[in-house]
């Protein structure tokens, strides 16, 4: 068993990083043998998307050149981290109601033609099927669903639907939110440690099972 573990928050000692911790250690627990492969975006010098990045994703695999295939290698070790793992746990926090810029910067690489979606007559098909997702946040206020901040989560539903896209269909989130300074940050956190610890064990008993 793999777990590939990303965080991207730009902050060492982040809500979101000892959320991704925990679940680590929980994962270790259950899978004493597994492999862990560690991701921190924050430190990973991502490219933006270029012109030159688009030529050489769409083009022949077989015709790229060799600064074309350079263009792509970042791109190529993400998305072969993703294949690898069997679980992927993503620590994000929120940024201006959205995800962290470092994140987005991955989800460009991740998310590529003819690699992670391909195109037929019935339209895109991401190919990332079969792996468990556990997205952990944190959130200085409160976005659940029924409330009157609930319209301002463009976190959840934009990740939702982008690893869907490629796949990525089976994903629990977990939310730490309140995290601002307060009372309310530490039964949320709390609770949301619990909530992962759940998590990581029901996924060890479903691959148990299969």
């Amino acid at each position: 068993m793999k777990l590939l573990r990303i965080d991207s928050s730009a902050r060492r000692n982040s809500v979101s990083r000892q959320l991704t911790g925990k679940f680590v250690e929980a994962w270790k627990k259950e899978n004493p043998t597994g492999e862990i492969i560690e991701r921190d975006l924050s430190t990973t010098n991502l490219p933006l998307i270029t012109d030159e990045w688009v030529q050489s994703a769409y083009a022949d695999p077989s015709s790229l050149t060799p600064a074309q295939k350079q263009v792509l290698s970042a791109s190529d070790a993400l998305i072969d981290e993703v294949v690898k793992a069997d679980t992927i746990v993503i620590g994000a926090p929120m940024h201006n109601f959205t995800i962290a810029a470092p994140l987005k910067a991955w989800i460009d690489q991740v998310v590529r033609v003819g690699k992670t979606v391909l195109w037929g007559q019935n339209g895109p098909r991401g190919v990332l099927e079969g792996k468990k997702v556990v997205v952990l946040t944190s959130r200085g206020g409160s976005f659940r669903p029924g409330t009157p901040t609930a319209q301002y989560d463009y976190q959840e539903p934009y990740l939702r639907h982008i690893l869907a896209f490629i796949g990525l269909t089976d994903v629990t989130f977990i939310h730490a939110e309140n995290q601002k300074p307060g009372e309310l940050a530490e039964p949320s956190r709390s609770a949301a440690i619990e909530q992962l610890q759940q998590a990581a064990s029901a996924q060890n008993r479903r691959a148990a099972t299969q």
